[in-house]
C-alpha cells in the first residue's frame, strides 16, 4: 500500500547496519528496480555521503519513483520520476513514515501511518521527519514529486521521505510551477512523454523546523528528454524567499549550484545532440509562467494556485404553496424583480469599473515608478561615470605635469650641451695657437744644445774624415813609392850581381 525500501548493489540487496541511529548504505549501491527512473538507468553521480539513504518508492507491488533521503537534514536530496500522468481523484493526503530508516530490523517493509509505526518501530523519528514536526508551525510538507503529477492511486507521494518544509504560499507556487511546466512545456516538447526523466530536489539551509527538519534554501528541477534526434535537457531553480519566480538555468550551471556537484544525467543527457528549437519553445513557456507569477504578485492576491476540483452548488428554489400565495405578492415580485436585477447590474458594473480603474491606476503608477527608477538609475550611472572620468583626469594631471617637466629638462640639458660643444670648439682654436706660441721658445731653447751637439758631431765627423783621408792618401803614396823602389832595387841587383 505504500513505498517500500529497496537496497541494491548492482541490482541486488546490499547489507545494511545500524550506526548511531542511522541506516548506512554503501555508495556503490543503486536504486535496484527504480534505476529505470533515471536516464540510461544511471542515478546521479557524486561524492559519498554516509547520511544519504537510497529509497525505491513502491506501492501495490510496483515501483513509483526513487528518492535519495538525507537522514542528517531529514529532507530528501532529490526524487526522480518519469513523465507525469493525470492525478487520480479521491486520494486523501496522509503523512506516511518509512520504518526501516529508523529501525533496519523492523518487520514493516512498506511505509505506514505514523500512529501504527509508533507501536513497533524502535527510535521512530531519530533519522526522519514525523508529522508532529509540522504541527503548529508555519510550514507544510511540500512534496518534491507532487501528487498532482503522479498516476499512483495509492498516494505513494505522500510519504514524508518525499517532503520538505515549505510555507503555504511557496508550496502553492511550487505546485503551480510544476504543473504549468509539465503540462505546457516539458511533456508537449518530448513526444508522448514516455522518454521524459525528471529529478526534483531541495538544498537545505541553516534554518530548521523545531531544530530537527532543515528548511530548504531553494528547490530545483532537472528535466531530460531522451527522444532520439530531438532530445534536450534543462534545469529550473526556485528560491524560498518571498516573491521569487522560478528561474531557468543550464544543466551544468544547476549542477554547480548543488552542494555535492552531482552529475544529474549521464553524459548530460546527450548534450552533443540536443534540439535547440524545442528548448526555445520551453523557454517561451517559462517566460509566460514567470509573467503570471509577477502579475499575481502585483495584484497582491493570496489566491489558491493549485487546481481544485469540485462541483458548483446552487441555492434551492423557495417552496411555493398555492394556498399561501396571493395576487398582490406575485405582482410585487414581478415589479420588484427588474429593479433588483438592475441594481445588481449597476453594482457589478460599478465594481468592474472600479476594479479595472484601480488596475489601470496601478499599472500607470507602476510604469511611472519604473520610468523614474530607470531615469534615476541612468542619471546616477551617468553622474558616477562623469565623476569617475573627472577623477581619472585629475589623478593623471600630476603624472602628465611630471612627464612634461622631465621632457623640458631633457631639452634644456641638450641645448646646454650643444652650446658647450660650440663654445669649446670656438675657444679651442686660439687656445691651441697661444699654447703653441707659448711653448715655441721653450722648444727653441731646448733645441739649441741639441743642435750644437749635432753641429759639433758633424764637425768632428768632418775633421775625422779629413784626417782619415789625408792619412790614407799619404799611406797610399808611401806604399806606392815603397813598392816602386823595391821593384827598382831588385832589378838593379839582378842586372849587376858583381857589383853587389
Amino acid at each position: 500500500m505504500g513505498p517500500e525500501r529497496c537496497l541494491a548493489l548492482g541490482g541486488l540487496l546490499a547489507l545494511a547496519g545500524l550506526l548511531e541511529g542511522r541506516l548506512v548504505r554503501q555508495e556503490e549501491a543503486g536504486f535496484g528496480e527504480c534505476d529505470r527512473f533515471f536516464y540510461a538507468g544511471t542515478p546521479p553521480a557524486g561524492p559519498a555521503a554516509a547520511a544519504h539513504v537510497r529509497i525505491c518508492q513502491r506501492s501495490e507491488g510496483a515501483e513509483r519513483f526513487a528518492t535519495l533521503y538525507s537522514t542528517q537534514h531529514r529532507i530528501p536530496v532529490y526524487s526522480a520520476f518519469r513523465a507525469a500522468r493525470p492525478a487520480p481523484l479521491g486520494a486523501e493526503p496522509r503523512g506516511l513514515v518509512e520504518p526501516q530508516i529508523d529501525d533496519p530490523n523492523s518487520s514493516l517493509e512498506e511505509v505506514t501511518d505514523e500512529a501504527e509505526a509508533i507501536r513497533s518501530v524502535n527510535k521512530l523519528g531519530s533519522s526522519q521527519a514525523l508529522n508532529e514536526d509540522f504541527l503548529d508551525s508555519d510550514y507544510r510538507t511540500g512534496q518534491l514529486y507532487p501528487f498532482s503529477l503522479s498516476s499512483d492511486p495509492h498516494s505513494a507521494t505522500f510519504t514524508l521521505t518525499n517532503a520538505a518544509p515549505m510555507t503555504p504560499s511557496f508550496q502553492e507556487r511550487w505546485y503551480m510551477n510544476l504543473n504549468s511546466l509539465m503540462e505546457r512545456a516539458l511533456t508537449p516538447q518530448c513526444g508522448s512523454g514516455d522518454e521524459l526523466y525528471i529529478i526534483a530536489g531541495a538544498v537545505p539551509s541553516d534554518l530548521r523546523v523545531r531544530d530537527r527538519v532543515s528548511i530548504p534554501e531553494f528547490v530545483w528541477l532537472a528535466a531530460c528528454c531522451a527522444v532520439p534526434a530531438g532530445g534536450w535537457a534543462m534545469g529550473f531553480v526556485k528560491h524560498t524567499r518571498d516573491r521569487e519566480v522560478i528561474e531557468d538555468v543550464m544543466l551544468r550551471d544547476l549542477e554547480k549550484l548543488l552542494p555535492f556537484h552531482l552529475q544529474l544525467f549521464q553524459n548530460n543527457c546527450g548534450e552533443s545532440d540536443q534540439d535547440t528549437e524545442k528548448m526555445k519553445k520551453i523557454l517561451e513557456v517559462v517566460n509566460q509562467v514567470q509573467d503570471e507569477e509577477r502579475r499575481l504578485d502585483s495584484e497582491g492576491g493570496s489566491e489558491m494556485l493549485s487546481s481544485a476540483r469540485g462541483t458548483r452548488s446552487a441555492l434551492p428554489p423557495p417552496e411555493t404553496s398555492g394556498e399561501g400565495s396571493s395576487l398582490l405578492g406575485g405582482l410585487l415580485g414581478f415589479v420588484a424583480t427588474p429593479f433588483i436585477k438592475l441594481c445588481q447590474l449597476i453594482y457589478y458594473l460599478a465594481f468592474g469599473i472600479l476594479k479595472y480603474t484601480v488596475y489601470f491606476l496601478w499599472y500607470v503608477t507602476k510604469q511611472v515608478i519604473n520610468g523614474l527608477e530607470s531615469c534615476l538609475y541612468r542619471l546616477g550611472s551617468a553622474t558616477i561615470t562623469y565623476f569617475l572620468t573627472i577623477g581619472e583626469e585629475l589623478g593623471s594631471i600630476p603624472w602628465k605635469v611630471l612627464k612634461v617637466t622631465v621632457r623640458i629638462t631633457r631639452a634644456v640639458l641638450r641645448i646646454l650641451c650643444c652650446l658647450l660643444k660650440v663654445v669649446c670648439r670656438v675657444v679651442g682654436v686660439p687656445v691651441r695657437v697661444l699654447v703653441d706660441v707659448a711653448t715655441f721658445p721653450v722648444y727653441t731653447i731646448g733645441a739649441v744644445p741639441i743642435v750644437c751637439r749635432e753641429i759639433a758631431m758633424g764637425l768632428g765627423g768632418i775633421l775625422s774624415l779629413l784626417f782619415d783621408t789625408a792619412f790614407g792618401t799619404m799611406g797610399g803614396l808611401f806604399q806606392v813609392i815603397f813598392t816602386v823602389c823595391k821593384r827598382v832595387g831588385y832589378k838593379i841587383t839582378f842586372d849587376n850581381p858583381g857589383e853587389l
